[in-house]
């Protein structure tokens, strides 16, 4: 079992940054892969990006790949997503998400999930 919060949300002009963050309690965080969603008003959740347990393997949405970082603080039991060049199209709620094994951009793959951070970008 793992609990995990998000923070780091708030209102952004655009081409601002925002840094997210996931803290974990429970088991080994160093036992689970991490991945961010989003979920904006009247969309399904989408997958941002991925990161393996022990941060060898990252992969980002095409949407954000470039201008998004994941990252992962075994020690700290947190992740982060760094989100540089941010548009108006990147506002939605932000969720993280862990799995134990594999690599999975579904969001029905992740049992836990944090309660969300809002991220709002304006033009």
């Amino acid at each position: 079992q793992v609990q995990l919060v998000e923070s780091g949300g708030g209102l952004v002009q655009a081409g601002g940054s925002l840094r997210l963050s996931c803290t974990a309690s429970g088991r080994t965080f160093s036992s689970y892969a991490m991945c961010w969603f989003r979920q904006a008003p009247g969309k399904e959740r989408e997958f941002v990006a991925f990161i393996s347990r022990s941060s060898d393997y990252k992969y980002y949405a095409d949407s954000v790949k470039g201008r998004f970082s994941i990252s992962k603080d075994n020690a700290k039991n947190t992740v982060y997503l760094q989100m540089n060049s941010l548009k108006p199209e990147d506002t939605a709620v932000y969720y993280c998400a862990a799995r134990t094994y594999g690599v999975a951009f579904d969001p029905r793959a992740y049992k836990y999930w944090g309660q969300g951070t809002q991220v709002t970008v304006s033009s």
